[in-house]
């Protein structure tokens, strides 16, 4: 038997093993403030990796970063119908600008502080960014308008889990205005493919991008597309958004052009976005049951080498040694970038480093002792295959150069590696002969995955009762793959000629 480095597997108890990942891979802890948590620095190192790649894809589609104010007047909202219905209950909502003592050594808002109007933390900034674009265009020369922004924002949750639903989250949000609904659907559907190609590529992670159903949309939405990836235990986790606004938005924020013809047109937007929610789906799709395993392209070290000191003479030429491949290392590419380093000389004992490398996942951990110096070797762990067919750690004892000439082909190796096995799993659990979705459903929740099912896009009276029998058995409408193979027969749920295919399952 294995003894593995967390105390629950993901068999016993999955939602318990995803908390104790975050704990022992020193991802993030509670803040103190229900649903607020503190992004540690392994955690925030994986979002800022995530950042910078993601970054890059945002700049060169000619989106330009941009800042917008966390506080979002009130009437901004209130212009736009649908939207602050949808949002309404998740508001965080400023009321007073000063504290005063109660004289019982309490503070408490001052009455005569109160706010003329009140002030929205920002939980999307499709207002806000519309106030700013309806300044910003007034002529067809001015369009297409791509603007981006790094943030925080607030969504009041009754349930929160880290990473996956927290009342305050970071992001990246894109808002973009165009001449016409040609153009922006374009642009829709690009920021779409951004996020599935960042997820396949770079966090290994497969998806199935597709349109979300009329009542999944995002509110004010004409249409919604999603990224769809499945978790471990067969559920589903919505890791990205992109929105085709219409001119809905344009309306309400008056973002017009002047036209080649000297008309005045509204613009059609586009909003889009993904979040720290990636990296719970990271840890659900890679973790194992000795802590996370991440992939190379978002880990913030990929290879970290631990000298093996024994508190003699022999220490200095140990540190030596593993600085020597530390340098070497270093001068290397991976991915087209640097290879990430780190020679941990901390105090903590050599196995205790090991294993906390283990549970943070770092793709590759090489432990060098006064042997391994003598003899020109390196001891190799990759952490995408911790374990040999009998139990046994398997670390893999090779020659220093060799090492380093492979390093970048090893880290290739696990990019590619984690993703097809989380490709197999996927596609491995997704039926599409399921006649009964209360008995395919029903049992025991965890590694059931999704049904694929035809589909009539119905609408109304007729939609509101699938949604509520979906509702009934925990399920929900995930989106209508982009890929899927062509409609055929009738619809599942209304008997009538299906258009389309949709995919059902139970979600985060």
């Amino acid at each position: 038997m294995v003894k593995h480095a967390l105390s629950v597997t993901r068999q016993a108890d999955f939602a318990a093993w995803y908390q104790d990942v975050i704990a022992e891979a020193d991802l993030a802890e509670e803040s103190g403030v229900r649903g607020c948590m503190v992004i540690k620095p392994w955690g925030y190192g994986i979002w800022e990796r995530i950042q910078t790649v993601m970054d890059a894809a945002i700049k060169e589609a000619g989106v330009q970063n941009a800042y917008f104010p966390l506080f979002i007047p009130l009437s901004f909202f209130e212009k736009e119908a649908d939207h602050v219905d949808g949002f309404a209950k998740e508001m965080a909502v400023v009321t007073h600008h000063r504290l005063i003592g109660d004289g019982k050594g309490k503070l408490v808002p001052d009455p005569e502080a109160k706010l003329e109007e009140p002030l929205i933390v920002r939980p999307t900034s499709e207002t806000v960014i519309g106030n700013a674009m309806s300044r910003w265009v007034q002529s067809w020369r001015d369009l297409p308008l791509k603007v981006n922004q790094w943030a925080n924002v607030v969504r009041w949750e009754m349930r929160t889990r880290m990473f996956l639903r927290t009342s305050e989250f970071l992001w990246q949000e894109g808002h973009t205005a165009h001449a016409d609904k040609d153009d922006a659907m374009a642009e829709t559907l690009r920021a779409l493919e951004m996020y599935r190609a960042f997820a396949e590529d770079v966090l290994a992670m497969p998806v199935i991008a597709g349109e979300k159903p009329e009542n999944e949309r995002f509110p004010g939405a004409v249409a919604t597309y999603s990224i769809e990836a499945m978790m471990q235990d067969g559920k589903a986790l919505q890791a990205g958004t992109s929105h085709y606004l219409g001119t809905g938005f344009a309306e309400a924020a008056n973002i017009r052009y002047q036209d080649k013809d000297g008309g005045h047109s509204l613009c059609h937007t586009t909003s889009w976005g993904t979040s720290t929610r990636m990296i719970g789906g990271v840890i659900m799709t890679h973790g194992d049951d000795d802590g996370l395993r991440c992939p190379p392209r978002i880990a913030p070290h990929q290879i970290v080498i631990i000298p093996m000191l024994r508190e003699n003479g022999e220490d200095a030429a140990i540190l030596d040694y593993c600085r020597d491949l530390e340098a070497q290392l270093k001068a290397l590419d991976a991915f087209r970038e640097p290879v990430r380093v780190l020679l941990d000389t901390s105090g903590a004992k050599a196995q205790t480093k090991r294993w906390g490398w283990v549970k943070k996942g770092a793709p590759v951990i090489v432990e060098i002792g006064p042997r391994d110096v003598a003899g020109g070797n390196v001891a190799v762990i990759r952490r995408d295959r911790l374990y040999k067919a009998d139990g046994k750690l398997d670390t893999a004892f090779v020659g220093k150069g060799d090492f380093v000439a492979a390093a970048a082909a090893t880290l290739q190796d696990i990019q590619t590696g984690l993703h097809a096995e989380a490709k197999e799993r996927l596609h491995a659990n997704i039926r599409r002969d399921v006649t009964d979705l209360a008995a395919h459903f029903a049992g025991d929740e965890k590694f059931v995955g999704w049904a694929e099912v035809q589909w009539s896009r119905p609408t109304g009276a007729a939609l509101d009762g699938i949604v509520a029998q979906l509702k009934a058995l925990k399920l929900t409408m995930r989106n209508t793959p982009l890929d899927a193979a062509p409609a055929e027969g009738a619809c599942f749920f209304t008997g009538e000629p299906a258009v389309e295919r949709v995919l059902i399952g139970r979600t985060y």
